[in-house]
């Protein structure tokens, strides 16, 4: 090998090291990041994706280096590939970018591009209605000693939040079916008490005696997001009373204060995800992260 082979390796050999030691300090700014961000949820949100920016951006300079390398080499002098693989790798030394190589740095590009979406989606969304909302029902669940326990978004929000609370406040195991079979009966042999406060979406008239028997059918069979009637007759059936915590509009809504035991309490969002309302559970405040449905 001539002088001109080994210095171009060994200018490689000195990049890849260079590399290495820029990569471990990476590790360790985002480590002391993470730490710094520990306790606020809302730096948490920003630090992911600042993070993902940092790994993509000093991952496209690296090689980016590296091609410069590559490029200064193939001006000089010729490195073959088992040359390169000596050294730990394999480098394409044409000058024609390869399909593959075209295909990384197309995927890279696209990945920074949607990480740079995220960053700014997180920002507008930092003073935007989910994130207004959840900070004041995070307040005022906190003057409870409560935070937020997150329920998934799938039609079942209202029933899992209650059957949490359940199993939090009363060690009382009862699935979300059961629950739902209970609303629907209870409405259904309380006709008189639900019917007038009921209507059809398209006409805005009252149920039919078939449209009314079909919302009880949805209730107990398919995943049909629950409402205040539904927590009505949960409340009723259970023989509890439900509290229901809200940013906007009374603090709490009351439901079977009648009942006079400790109520179920679940926080209940207009703005938690773009298909609509939401309800999540509550649980004792330990001034650990506050859950949401960000997840």
């Amino acid at each position: 090998m001539t002088s001109e082979n080994n210095n171009e390796v060994d200018m490689v050999i000195s990049l890849e090291s260079k590399h290495r030691k820029e990569k471990k300090e990476l590790q360790a700014q985002i480590q002391a990041l993470k730490k710094a961000a520990k306790n606020d949820k809302t730096k948490k949100k920003e630090l992911t994706a600042e993070i993902a920016r940092l790994e993509l951006e000093q991952d496209i300079r690296h090689k980016e280096e590296m091609e410069n390398i590559k490029n200064e080499c193939n001006n000089s002098i010729d490195i073959s590939s088992n040359q390169c693989e000596q050294n730990g790798e394999n480098y394409i030394t044409k000058n024609k970018v390869s399909k593959a190589q075209k295909r990384r740095e197309k995927k890279l590009q696209e990945e920074r591009k949607r990480e740079e979406q995220i960053k700014q989606q997180e920002k507008d969304n930092l003073y935007g209605p989910r994130n207004t909302e959840i900070q004041t029902i995070t307040a005022k669940l906190k003057e409870r000693n409560l935070k937020i326990f997150s329920i998934p978004s799938d039609g079942d929000c209202l029933y899992k939040a209650v059957a949490h609370q359940l199993a939090i406040k009363k060690q009382q195991s009862i699935s979300v079916e059961e629950l739902r079979r209970n609303v629907a009966t209870y409405i259904s042999n309380n006709k008189d008490d639900f019917l007038p406060f009921m209507s059809n979406s398209d006409t805005c008239e009252m149920l039919t005696n078939e449209e009314f028997n079909d919302y009880c059918n949805k209730i107990s069979s398919t995943k049909m997001w629950g409402g205040q009637l539904e927590i009505r007759a949960l409340s009723n059936s259970l023989k509890c009373p439900i509290s229901i915590i809200q940013a906007t509009g009374p603090d709490c809504i009351e439901q079977g204060t009648e009942f006079g035991d400790d109520p179920l309490i679940i926080a209940y969002h207009r703005h938690m995800y773009s298909l609509g309302e939401h309800y999540n559970s509550t649980c004792v405040n330990d001034d650990s992260d506050i859950e949401d449905s960000n997840k």
